[in-house]
């Protein structure tokens, strides 16, 4: 098996930091277990989704390593999906690093011999359209939040983390009720003003924020939590906390239900996030597609371990 490492060079600290990260220590491990391996820095937006597609069509046996934040690792998954020849791995270089979290720390998937060393484990995926998320994604305010700071990044001079709170901002003004109507598999419909609708496949998203706290990414199942926007934008910031903490699901407020798919209309377009890429739509759909990809949890993971318990 060859072992393709998909650096994103402005990841974490800023230009080329992550390649000056990796590389050493990609060749110090890989020389010392004899690993036939690959250093492929990504060039612009999507280079890593095409890069990673074209060569697991080759059919090699092949390991991609997603080095970056959750933007790197959505287009490592994104162009690995559907090739039973790729698994897919992660060094967490960026600012969030959500998915990783379910499985244990970022230091924990940062000792790449218990990477290089790791299991790899069949999980569930999660399609919206023609995008796959192997995290979550979500309807609302945080959406919204994602969309508006992806566009305002884009003007000089506006960092990272002013383009956010301007997001926050805006959508607490323009978007703090969001009409939707969700058909779930079971045949339920609900039509609510909602702060935001979650799907999630794993826990955490939003840097750190334990949005599903009860998902399992194997379970063949995705837990669809719903926030009705019944508390007035004062009462919101006091919910904060608990939610990142996961304690929102006996909310008066919440409805939360597991299933296999989840379809939300929306008589205006919103924005939806996957696995925190944005567009606007009216429709979406979300499903599951079980056991669909092989990920490499690192050796020493509480996840292998409770899973040999069992």
């Amino acid at each position: 098996m060859k072992h393709i490492f998909v650096v994103n060079p402005e990841a974490g600290q800023g230009k080329n930091k992550a390649m000056d990260y990796i590389r050493p220590r990609v060749e110090e491990i890989c020389k010392k277990y004899n690993l036939e391996y690959e250093i492929y820095p990504t060039k612009a937006q999507g280079d890593g989704l095409n890069f990673v597609k074209e060569r697991a069509a080759t059919g090699e046996e092949l390991r991609f390593y997603a080095c970056g934040g959750d933007g790197t690792l959505y287009e490592v998954v994104n162009g690995a999906y559907g090739f039973d020849n790729v698994e897919v791995a992660v060094i967490p270089l960026g600012s969030g690093n959500d998915f990783v979290r379910y499985f244990g720390t970022k230091e924990d998937f940062l000792v790449l011999e218990d990477n290089i060393n790791g299991v790899p484990v069949a999980l569930d995926l999660i399609k919206c359209g023609d995008e796959i998320a192997i995290n979550q994604c979500s309807m609302g305010m945080d959406a919204e939040v994602c969309a508006m700071q992806g566009k305002i990044k884009k003007f000089p001079l506006v960092t990272g983390e002013g383009a956010y709170y301007i997001g926050c901002i805006y959508a607490i003004i323009k978007k703090f009720k969001n009409r939707f109507t969700l058909t779930y598999d079971d045949g339920t419909t609900l039509t609510k003003d909602a702060l935001f609708c979650f799907i999630g496949n794993a826990s955490y998203y939003g840097g750190g924020f334990r949005a599903a706290p009860r998902a399992l990414p194997d379970d063949g199942l995705l837990d669809f939590v719903l926030v009705e926007a019944r508390v007035s934008r004062a009462k919101l910031a006091s919910l904060l906390n608990p939610y990142k903490r996961g304690e929102h699901l006996d909310w008066d407020i919440t409805t939360f239900k597991r299933g296999k798919k989840l379809v939300i209309h929306s008589d205006k377009p919103a924005a939806v996030n996957v696995d925190g890429e944005c567009q606007y739509v009216t429709d979406a759909s979300f499903e599951i597609i079980e056991k669909a990809m092989k990920f490499v949890v690192p050796k020493n993971s509480w996840f292998l371990k409770d899973r040999n318990e069992k």
